[in-house]
């Protein structure tokens, strides 16, 4: 971990607040060509009704647009969470050479967790990965998220009866 790294997973963890005011899960992404960031993206499964709305997915088709070409050979991807089978897939499929995560996802996790997508040998593309880059901060902000959801949840059932009514 460089303080490179350091510095652009902060910028995915302001993208991932960007999802966390939406009432999304709160996941962020960059990705940086020649140290500069060419896209940004945030969790809006929700908000946008698709299951393609990660931050990886949106970052990468943001990221060819900019570069003019699928191939995002040249480029680093920072992801605030482990990504799922679909983005690491993405992941391998634009040819991204380095994947630098915050925090693991052992219940879905595609870089080590559950599966190891971004460095299977069957494959003909591999990524160099580097994990656990600010993982205490990009764990709290998904604790603390998961957290208030089911304090909400608990509130309404307290509120409405939980499916029980007096007659």
């Amino acid at each position: 971990m460089n303080e490179q790294d350091i510095k652009y997973m902060k910028e995915a963890l302001k993208q991932a607040k960007k999802a966390r005011l939406l009432r999304e899960v709160p996941i962020g992404c960059v990705i940086v060509y020649q140290d500069k960031i060419i896209a940004r993206g945030y969790n809006r499964r929700n908000t946008d009704k698709t299951t393609l709305g990660h931050a990886e997915i949106t970052a990468i088709k943001k990221a060819s647009k900019v570069l003019n070409d699928w191939r995002l050979e040249d480029c680093t991807i920072y992801i605030t969470l482990e990504p799922c089978q679909m983005c690491a897939g993405a992941i391998v499929q634009a040819r991204i050479p380095r994947v630098v995560i915050g925090s693991m996802n052992p219940k879905a996790g595609c870089a080590g967790s559950v599966l190891n997508i971004l460095q299977m040998e069957q494959f003909n593309h591999r990524c160099e990965v580097t994990r656990g880059v600010l993982e205490e901060t990009c764990s709290d902000m998904l604790t603390s998220f998961f957290k208030e959801l089911r304090l909400e949840k608990e509130q309404q059932k307290k509120l409405y009866g939980g499916g029980h009514r007096e007659t």
